[in-house]
């Protein structure tokens, strides 16, 4: 299956992370990439998303175009096409999919569950260092979430071990998002974005946070753009069951 099965329990919140296993498409793109702009077939993209929304039962899904902004946009229902854009979705509307697509950049899903408000990110290196999630956070309190209740969870995405970049982008992002500049595993400079991104949300007052630990680009269970080039995308999906 390429969602885990934690949807399946009764929670007034559910959120996945697919993998790339378990889909329609073809080489380099094997086997359920979600992602319509990566030069896939749109049929075998047509049927992954359409199992996607089967297995998880969701009525419905909203994507976003995803451009590296720090641009948040809040849904009140169903989108013909994918929110134009835009990095981060939120929206107070039950059993409504917010799906977020990435390769190395990191899924972040939020929730308040008292307030019934869910968010969906997408915290690439720019998006993060430019305040995505920081912005994705004030959108979600002006429909009445609070820091102290929003519980995090962000998906599999590039380490800080793997992802190697120039000391003087690893100095910028730190500039903007303290505790993301680190070392790789081969002693080059790096950026560990969700490290930052949890140092961040605490600052905020966010301390319900879960980050899983795997690295897109070293785990070939996922696509990954830094190790493959052309590939597809996996995604995070987060939704309000019906009260």
């Amino acid at each position: 299956m390429p969602v885990n099965e934690e949807h399946r329990t009764k929670r007034p919140v559910r959120m996945v992370f697919t993998s790339r296993a378990g889909g329609a498409s073809a080489i380099p793109y094997d086997s359920f990439n979600l992602g319509h702009h990566v030069g896939d077939d749109p049929a075998a993209v047509a049927a992954n998303r359409d199992r996607l929304k089967r297995v998880t039962g969701v009525d419905d899904i909203v994507w976003m175009e995803q451009l590296h902004t720090n641009t948040v946009t809040v849904i009140d229902g169903p989108q013909d096409e994918p929110v134009p854009a835009t990095d981060a979705i939120v929206t107070t509307q039950r059993r409504l999919g917010l799906g977020v697509l990435v390769a190395d950049c990191t899924p972040v899903l939020l929730v308040d569950v008292a307030a019934g408000v869910i968010a969906a990110a997408h915290a690439g290196r720019l998006g993060a260092r430019n305040g995505i999630v920081v912005n994705t956070v004030r959108e979600m309190e002006k429909l009445g979430a609070q820091p102290e209740r929003i519980q995090v969870v962000m998906g599999p995405a590039a380490s800080g071990k793997n992802y190697e970049v120039p000391k003087e982008m690893a100095e910028d992002v730190e500039r903007r998002l303290p505790g993301s500049k680190t070392r790789t595993s081969k002693g080059t400079w790096g950026i560990d974005v969700r490290a930052g991104l949890i140092r961040q949300l605490m600052g905020l007052g966010i301390t319900a946070i879960e980050s899983d630990p795997r690295c897109t680009i070293e785990d070939e269970n996922f696509f990954s753009y830094r190790r493959e080039g052309t590939t597809g995308r996996q995604a995070g999906l987060i939704w309000l069951e019906a009260n």
